[in-house]
């Protein structure tokens, strides 16, 4: 009885910048499922968050930065980190969607002169969720610049270099960004401080 060797290694052990490299160069279908298996999740859960918490949008969004990904395979730079290209193509798809809708003028008026709805109410004990309840709300509200700029840093666990390159600006900006924004929830969300 002959054994059959398998002298390819199995795309799990291998990094995603490998695997996008096979893709680039030989349009390995195998290896690019693995990839959109690490990433989709995360992908679709970033859409999720910046596109109004509509699941349909977001999964929407999720195939057409895959087909992207696709289509642009050739434009990859071998050995560049694949994560932060990833986001930056889901970035632009935001932003694109923001323009189109006209979403972001209408955050930015909404936070600068719309009435401050939060009450400091430090006589309640509230529970976990309520604090959840209560940042989601107030990221809701932000303008979609931050509420990315949130998203990909405490919940995709992006790192200031990666943000900047995402994002396009200096890493002093990425900083100086996330120290206001994280004065600004502080601020809105001083009752939850003994929590």
């Amino acid at each position: 009885m002959a054994v059959k060797i398998n002298f390819r290694p199995s795309l799990r052990k291998l990094s995603d910048e490998e695997l996008m490299g096979r893709v680039r160069r030989t349009g390995d279908e195998k290896a690019f499922d693995e990839l959109y298996r690490r990433y989709a999740r995360r992908l679709h859960g970033f859409f999720f968050r910046m596109l109004g918490r509509e699941e349909q949008l977001a999964a929407d969004f999720t195939q057409e930065l895959f087909l992207r990904v696709w289509a642009a395979r050739g434009r990859y730079e071998c050995g560049r980190e694949l994560c932060p290209w990833f986001f930056t193509m889901a970035y632009n798809l935001c932003r694109n969607e923001y323009r189109f809708r006209n979403i972001a003028v209408g955050f930015a008026e909404e936070v600068r002169g719309g009435p401050d709805t939060y009450e400091e109410q430090p006589e309640l004990r509230m529970d976990i969720r309520m604090f959840d309840r209560e940042l989601s709300a107030l990221l809701d509200k932000l303008p979609p610049e931050q509420r990315v700029l949130f998203a990909l840093r405490y919940e995709e666990e992006l790192t200031v270099p990666q943000l900047a390159e995402v994002m396009g600006i200096p890493e002093g900006t990425v900083k100086s960004r996330l120290h206001y924004l994280l004065q600004y929830l502080r601020k809105k969300l001083k009752v939850y401080e003994t929590l």
